[in-house]
């Protein structure tokens, strides 16, 4: 189901139907949209219950890549899937080390990245990966909501 065109209004309705990506890459300079479904993602994907063992929040500047990748790898405990999800993630260092990720993302693993603040170097390796394995969202002061009727 993999479109790196989806809009936010698109986005938001898929996490509404439960229809999840493996991974969300968000990104850009308008930290609102990044935070609306980072938080989505966070509250809808797992139930209550389902959270205490296979909801993991991190935080980019506390965390190395390899332990992401490690979180990711692993399976989920009594649950249909785990959630990842990367707070902060432009204070990461080592984007290369998730190219392999990337290529093969664990199924049962959704992994979501909150890049706020900057833009990815587009034209790197790792980008040109996670373009064709992940859904690929850039919040900007341009991203527009499309007006409810009445």
């Amino acid at each position: 189901m993999i479109s790196n065109q989806m809009t936010f209004e698109e986005i938001v309705k898929s996490i509404g139907q439960k229809k999840y990506e493996s991974i969300y890459f968000l990104y850009g300079d308008e930290p609102y949209f990044i935070d609306y479904i980072a938080h989505l993602l966070e509250e809808n994907v797992l139930g209550e219950a389902e959270k205490a063992f296979n909801q993991v929040v991190l935080y980019g500047k506390d965390v190395q890549m390899s332990s992401v990748i490690d979180e990711a790898r692993q399976f989920p405990m009594m649950s249909e899937r785990k959630v990842i999800i990367v707070k902060e993630a432009q204070d990461i260092k080592s984007w290369d080390e998730l190219i392999s990720y990337l290529e093969k993302p664990a199924p049962q693993t959704l992994l979501v990245f909150a890049y706020k603040y900057k833009k990815p170097d587009k034209r790197t390796k790792f980008y040109k990966a996670l373009e064709k394995s992940a859904l690929v969202f850039e919040s900007n002061h341009y991203t527009k909501i499309r007006s409810q009727p009445g």
